[in-house]
């Protein structure tokens, strides 16, 4: 095999040499050798594929774990409360958020009040409420009637800017007669103690539900309303316009910087003059917030300006809390007004006359008290306060038609010593129990005999108990000290009686949207006089159905 490769290799040398010669005719045909050449294979190497199985283990492991063992603590710590917007649930919608409510009684012909819903009850939410009430009592010209209509609405921003937007429009109108004169002798037609007042207003208000990048916290809003009477022979017609921009800067979690501005303004026409008074209050509230789990601390002051008169009005409060928030120590000196406005007095006592002038009435209160809860259902509260009023407005029945009208008299400067308690027991919704009362002592007047027309004490209760499913109990009690009154023939200082009155009343559903309904007023029959010659109503039913429809699928 050898030589068979070495001729081949030979020959393969020959043939070249052949070529090359038949190329080149100069050169010799001859062959050198150098040294022989001798091609050796390399061995083979066998590959071996099988492996040895492992030996086979009979015994189990022996595994330990170790398991600390774990405690659950549930010590009950509430967290800061904060008032938020209620959410609307999007799994269960609510139902029945439309009804009518439908009512007759011995003096109350008719009784209506309605309310409807409307929007997708996350970004947007509208309502619509209105209220019809007229009564009829066995006193001549006792008389009245209310009507009430309030379209309110909210929309909310669906991108990254949380923003609320809220507003209403509104109208009021009220009806009195007065029939408080004394004697009842006086002949008086219907038209000369006829009262009415109504009322066009409106809101407008924005506010983000979150902090901003740079923790600020706004909500500006506008109020406007327009206020007018029908006394002959020129109405009393007055405008308010309240502008409040408040704003918040949180530092971190536990403090907020805060800073307001408030515009309240009137303008006022009284007929009686041939003129107009604009009585305008602003004022800045900056204020320093201390918020933690066992303080809430507000430091600041108020500059004011009452009709272009500064006042410095202090604001300062304190709120100390034990761990559990089962109990809370409340210190504070603060100074605000009450707006003077012929609206505000109305709302307070529909008898009165048109105000001769406006002023606005400031205060000052120190106070200390306490608040807490014993459980999870009893809470608790209670106050001592000293009170210091300025230009206070009191109202005196005027000598002229038998005392029918009451005109506005200002205390300069007067001084109370207040007390206040309320209780309260609430178990879900099916039990309610609150209670309150308020004892006012009223001294050091300067430029009245006595605080007319202020009620010296009061006492008020208000009890509400789902006895079963679909059937709702309720009772309302209220007592109060007779205020002091001015005898509008003589002058002389007097004490009103003593008046008490309870109601009470049931709910229950007869159908899945009708609802009957019973009410008893005046159950003592006691016809006292909160208004000095103005006997309420005696003992008085009313009673009739809700009709709720409507229900969102």
């Amino acid at each position: 095999m050898d030589k068979k490769i070495f001729l081949l290799v030979m020959l393969g040398i020959g043939c070249a040499s052949v070529s090359l010669q038949a190329q080149d005719t100069t050169k010799r045909r001859t062959i050198d050798i150098t040294s022989s050449f001798k091609p050796v294979l390399r061995e083979a190497v066998k590959l071996n594929f099988n492996a040895a199985p492992p030996a086979v283990d009979t015994s189990r492991p022996r595994l330990a774990y170790n398991i600390p063992a774990q405690y659950l603590f549930l010590s009950y710590q509430p967290g800061e409360m904060k008032p938020v917007a209620l959410q609307r649930d999007s799994v269960n919608p609510w139902t029945n958020y439309n009804f009518i409510k439908i009512g007759v009684g011995n003096i109350h012909i008719p009784y209506i009040r309605t309310g409807f819903s409307f929007g997708d009850g996350k970004s947007t939410f509208f309502n619509v409420f209105a209220n019809q009430l007229s009564s009829k009592g066995n006193l001549t010209y006792q008389k009245n009637s209310m009507t009430d209509v309030k379209l309110m609405g909210t929309v909310r921003s669906n991108d990254n800017d949380h923003l609320e937007w809220s507003g209403n429009v509104g109208f009021k109108n009220d009806v009195y007669h007065l029939y408080g004169y004394r004697p009842d002798t006086l002949k008086f037609t219907s038209d000369q103690v006829k009262q009415s007042f109504q009322t066009f207003g409106g809101a407008l208000s924005l506010r983000n539900t979150e902090p901003t990048e740079f923790g600020l916290l706004y909500h500006p809003n506008i109020k406007i309303s327009y206020f007018t009477d029908n006394h002959d022979p020129k109405k009393g017609t007055e405008a308010n316009t309240v502008l409040n921009l408040p704003l918040e800067k949180t530092i971190g979690k536990e403090f907020a910087f805060d800073l307001g501005f408030t515009a309240d303004l009137t303008h006022y026409n009284l007929p009686s003059q041939n003129n107009a008074q604009n009585n305008n209050i602003y004022y800045v509230n900056p204020a320093f917030l201390v918020k933690t789990s066992n303080l809430f601390l507000q430091a600041a002051v108020t500059p004011s300006w009452d009709n272009k008169a500064f006042y410095l009005l202090p604001n300062f409060l304190a709120d100390i809390s034990t761990s559990d928030q089962r109990f809370t120590i409340q210190l504070g000196w603060i100074g605000y007004y009450d707006k003077g406005s012929y609206q505000r007095f109305e709302s307070i006592n529909p008898w009165l006359a048109q105000p001769d002038s406006l002023l606005n009435t400031r205060m000052q209160e120190r106070y200390a008290g306490f608040k807490g809860s014993i459980s999870n259902h009893f809470t608790y509260a209670a106050k001592i306060g000293f009170l210091t009023y300025k230009n206070m407005p009191l109202f005196v029945n005027d000598s002229t038609g038998g005392g029918k009208d009451f005109l506005i008299r200002y205390e300069t400067s007067m001084q109370a010593l207040q007390l206040h308690g309320e209780v309260s027991y609430l178990q879900g919704e099916d039990l309610t129990v609150t209670a309150s009362l308020n004892i006012n002592q009223f001294k050091d007047l300067h430029s009245q005999v006595k605080p007319w027309g202020l009620l010296p004490v009061e006492f008020n209760t208000h009890f509400k108990w789902q006895a079963f499913k679909d059937f709702y109990a309720k009772l309302d009690l209220f007592a109060f000290s007779g205020a002091q009154y001015r005898s509008p023939t003589d002058g002389v200082a007097f004490k009103g009686d003593n008046g008490a009155d309870m109601n009470a009343g049931v709910e229950f559903r007869i159908t899945r949207q009708l609802n009957l309904w019973f009410q008893m007023n005046n159950l003592f029959n006691n016809k006292y006089e909160r208004w000095h010659q103005y006997q309420v109503y005696g003992f008085n039913v009313l009673g009739g159905i809700i009709f709720s429809f409507g229900d969102k699928k």
